[in-house]
């Protein structure tokens, strides 16, 4: 993996000096590009020796919802005439991580036994905030093993707070 990262630095780092000095709107597409390069049959086709870097540009443009921008299709085309599509979701990943550290935010994931919508996920956002020191964009994503509670992962770190781990430490202590 550290070589993929190694890879798209560069990559990821010229799309976000490029995107601050035209005053943004690369998030909004490269998020989905990098979900389109991270599927298998997509990736299969792109390395396919047979297949030009005008077919991989075609299918791109076909699997997008709407049209992508100039600034997009240039990145694009450089990405595959560079043999770099597989690259895709790394270079995503760490383009969202340099556009984080500008605002001063961070991405969170919130694994949670039941759906957390609305008022509630507002309260735990700003309960979160405080926490963590950092304004935060959540995700929640369904993890019905937790029975209870939620397990938050904010970059390296995490805040696990569901009965599942409690009940393990309950066994550890138990046991020991």
């Amino acid at each position: 993996m550290a070589e993929l990262a190694t890879i798209a630095r560069p990559y990821a780092e010229a799309l976000f000096k490029s995107d601050v000095a035209s005053g943004g709107g690369a998030a909004a597409w490269i998020d989905q590009v990098a979900a389109i390069a991270a599927n298998e049959q997509v990736l299969q086709f792109a390395e396919n020796p047979k297949v030009d870097a005008r077919q991989v540009f075609d299918l791109f443009g076909g699997l997008v919802n709407g049209e992508l921008p100039a600034p997009a299709r240039n990145f694009l085309q450089l990405l595959i005439a560079n043999g770099r599509v597989g690259v895709l979701p790394t270079i995503a990943e760490q383009f969202r991580a340099l556009s984080n550290a500008r605002a001063g935010s961070a991405d969170a994931t919130v694994h949670s036994a039941f759906p957390i919508e609305g008022e509630a996920l507002a309260e735990l956002s700003t309960t979160l905030e405080k926490r963590f020191a950092r304004k935060l964009n959540l995700s929640v994503v369904l993890e019905p093993g937790l029975i209870g509670g939620v397990r938050v992962v904010v970059g390296d770190e995490v805040l696990d707070t569901s009965v599942k781990a409690r009940l393990q430490q309950m066994k550890i202590a138990l046991t020991a």
